[in-house]
């Protein structure tokens, strides 16, 4: 905690001139802390010590209703010191809050579907480009939730169900996102896993499955993609508030991962002002109902100490400074048009390289030569389901549905026909007098509701059903945000999980069939075969009993809970088909020991692999190494620990690296309060699914020499 101010910045202060104000908001003459020679932390000092208890206040909460059109949230600019705007805004798919001309891009699970950094960083580069041309310098994403209940509203919005793919894809995107101008916003913080009683549900979990599981996506947000602020969740975790947590606040985020952000509540997530204060709660949005004048009060009264205020004030200040926003003019505003074809280009691509191939069966896809299709069901024609909603929720320019990009794509050559599925009798009619049948099912899934069940609503089974009946050459293209129920999976002959697929759904979705792209999408999460098997099937679990959702599944979430307890998935954690096949071999490892030398791994393991696609298409593969721990330290049987696509021609052979840290080969010890590496053979396994994993190699950790055990 900083109490005194250095010799350097009193001077600066003392030599600062009255203030003059200017039609922008900012002071005609530079004051001290404008000067960019000094790091974010001494001018942090500078304009902290000029502040009022008032511009204090005025720093560390929104204001509601907000006086200028648009934006989520917003805090007014402090004209007198120079202080810019927080304009925050929506941003997991495109910009929110009813912005217009902006981009529509896919669902973040779609991208994550694609298990390609690269493309998950360009993602957070086209949202962060046109949050900044919307002026938005605060962007309200990513979430980076553990999807632990596949009926989540907001499983769309996230990753997936693993720890280490969420970590990778979230550090991307914030870096995307960083790098084009506004601050990224790592939500929802921590145990935000279901929306039914979301306000004021008890997350009971254990503490290493916190630290395992839940943290670590936020904990490399953090030390890995530098994400400037955090939003702490609605609910409870083990009986405390997020946003008045001082375990989830200030051990876990400030002490452990070194945090120096600045923590934000969800809008209306706060309950309380002194609690709040002193666990780390930083801001409060979208108004000041207890960090406004309540705040004052309780400074003044001295319940919380002014140094306690200025460190929230100063983490906020310092944050922003440290991402320019003091430094830059942004070039537009809510009003602005910030599309363009490049980005339009990019949706479609990122939607194309997250759809997953599920079922192909006797190479039905990809299509060619066919003279008559019929696309059936209104996600397919007159309602592409291309989003979710809520706070997600993007006004798109427009939606390329698929019965329009299958119609551009076939030509004239084929006759397209289409039924919205409201009549089975229609729907069997037309897919028995075309050569192929195709239909689009989905789910509505959004914010603030979860999901009933796995299974499609409104008769879509029963309608699948049908036309597999009438037709067997049947192919179903599911839009959905995440697992469903397939009682029909052994009558169709292709399914496509398609998730919601951004402004070019159609054409993105019509080159996947005709094979324009080759798929190479694959799960970021398990679908399971029955509802009976996920594994937080009882109401304890979700959606809770008297206000607590016990996770009693503990590390046994997603493809752990189904390797532990040896239940076959219909389609497994990182699954996925393409119309090529891929081969891998001769996997090596280096090193093959390591020594846990005062309870530090020193070095990274790598993995060196080789694949060979040994088919008659250029495809991309994304090859998955797992870790087996010992026995004794109590793991699931294997867990994600790397993974790397390549892009391959046919009969190419390619060797990947992949890299597994140290955090690979421990666990977490609540006794010690730290990550341990216990002794033992630790099996690398790789492959291209949690179930597929042909190649196996050993590392060992020799016992720690220093250690008296």
């Amino acid at each position: 905690m900083r109490t005194q101010i250095t010799l350097i910045a009193r001077l600066a202060l003392g030599m600062a001139i009255a203030f003059a104000m200017v039609s922008c908001g900012r002071p005609a003459v530079r004051q001290p802390w404008m000067n960019k020679s000094l790091s974010a932390g001494q001018r942090a000092d500078l304009l902290l010590h000029a502040m009022t208890l008032n511009d204090k206040i005025a720093l560390v909460h929104g204001v509601s209703p907000q006086p200028i059109k648009g934006y989520g949230g917003y805090v007014p600019p402090n004209p007198r010191l120079g202080i810019p705007a927080l304009k925050l805004a929506d941003g997991r798919a495109g910009v929110g809050n009813g912005a217009k001309n902006v981009t529509l891009l896919p669902a973040p699970i779609c991208a994550a579907a694609s298990w390609d950094t690269a493309l998950m960083n360009a993602f957070g580069r086209v949202l962060g480009e046109e949050e900044w041309g919307k002026g938005t310098n605060v962007a309200l994403g990513p979430t980076m939730d553990i999807v632990r209940v596949p009926e989540w509203g907001r499983t769309f919005e996230t990753y997936g169900e693993d720890p280490y793919l969420n970590s990778q894809m979230a550090v991307a995107e914030i870096k995307g996102i960083q790098s084009q101008g506004p601050i990224a916003n790592a939500n929802m913080y921590l145990t935000m896993n279901q929306e039914t009683n979301r306000g004021h549900i008890d997350s009971v979990v254990d503490e290493r499955t916190l630290q395992e599981i839940y943290f670590p996506p936020f904990q490399a947000a953090i030390q890995q993609g530098r994400v400037g602020t955090v939003m702490c969740a609605y609910v409870k975790t083990n009986g405390v508030y997020s946003c008045e947590n001082p375990q989830l606040l200030n051990e876990f985020l400030r002490k452990d991962a070194g945090f120096g952000g600045w923590v934000l509540s969800d809008w209306g997530a706060t309950h309380s002002t002194v609690a709040s204060a002193q666990a780390g709660l930083d801001q409060e949005m979208p108004n000041g109902h207890y960090y406004g004048q309540a705040l004052k009060t309780a400074v003044e009264k001295g319940h919380v100490s002014l140094a306690t205020l200025d460190e929230h004030v100063r983490r906020i200040l310092v944050t922003m400074f440290r991402q320019g926003l003091f430094d830059k003019q942004q070039p537009g505003n809510w009003n602005t048009n910030v599309q363009s074809k490049e980005h339009a280009t990019f949706s479609r691509k990122a939607a194309e390289e997250g759809m997953v191939l599920l079922k192909n069966e006797h190479n039905i896809l990809p299509l060619s030569g066919a003279s008559s299709i019929a696309v059936i069901g209104a996600d397919g024609g007159t309602k592409p389901r291309a989003e979710g909603h809520g706070s997600s929720n993007v006004v798109p320019p427009y939606v390329i549905s698929p019965l329009d990009g299958i119609r551009k794509r076939a030509g004239a050559q084929a006759h397209v026909s289409y039924s919205d599925g409201s009549s089975l009798t229609q729907a069997a009619k037309i897919a028995r007098a075309a050569g192929t049948a195709i239909v689009f099912a989905g789910t509505l899934e959004a914010e603030g509701t979860d999901r009933p069940n796995l299974a499609l609503p409104w008769g879509q089974d029963r309608l699948i059903s049908t036309v597999a009946a009438a037709n067997p050459h049947t192919i179903v293209v599911l839009n959905t945000g995440g697992p469903v129920l397939m009682p029909w999976i052994k009558h169709v002959q292709a399914v496509i999980e398609a998730w919601y697929p951004g402004q070019e759904d159609g054409n993105a979705v019509a080159a996947i069939l005709f094979g324009d792209v080759n798929p190479s999408g694959k799960l970021p999460l398990t679908f399971p075969r029955s509802a009976a098997e996920i594994p937080t099937h009882t109401a304890q679990q979700w959606p809770g009993v008297d206000g607590k959702s016990t996770y009693s599944e503990k590390l046994d979430v997603g493809y752990r809970w189904y390797d532990a307890h040896h239940i076959q998935p219909l389609f497994p954690f990182g699954y996925g088909l393409s119309y090529t096949t891929f081969r891998l071999s001769h996997l090596t490892v280096s090193p093959t020991k390591l020594t846990a030398a005062g309870n530090q791994l020193s070095e990274d393991v790598t993995a060196q692999v080789s694949v060979t696609n040994i088919g008659h298409r250029a495809g991309s593969e994304v090859v998955e190494a797992y870790v087996q721990q010992p026995a004794k330290n109590g793991e699931p049987p294997h867990q994600l620990r790397a993974f790397a696509k390549v892009f391959l021609k046919p009969g190419e052979t390619k060797s990947v690296s992949l890299v597994l840290s140290p955090r690979s080969f421990s666990i977490y010890d609540t006794k010690a309060n730290a990550w341990v590496f216990p002794a033992g053979s630790y099996p690398i396994l790789v492959g291209d699914s949690a179930r597929y994993l042909p190649l196996h190699a050993d590392v060992t950790v020799a016992p720690d020499p220093t250690s008296s055990e």
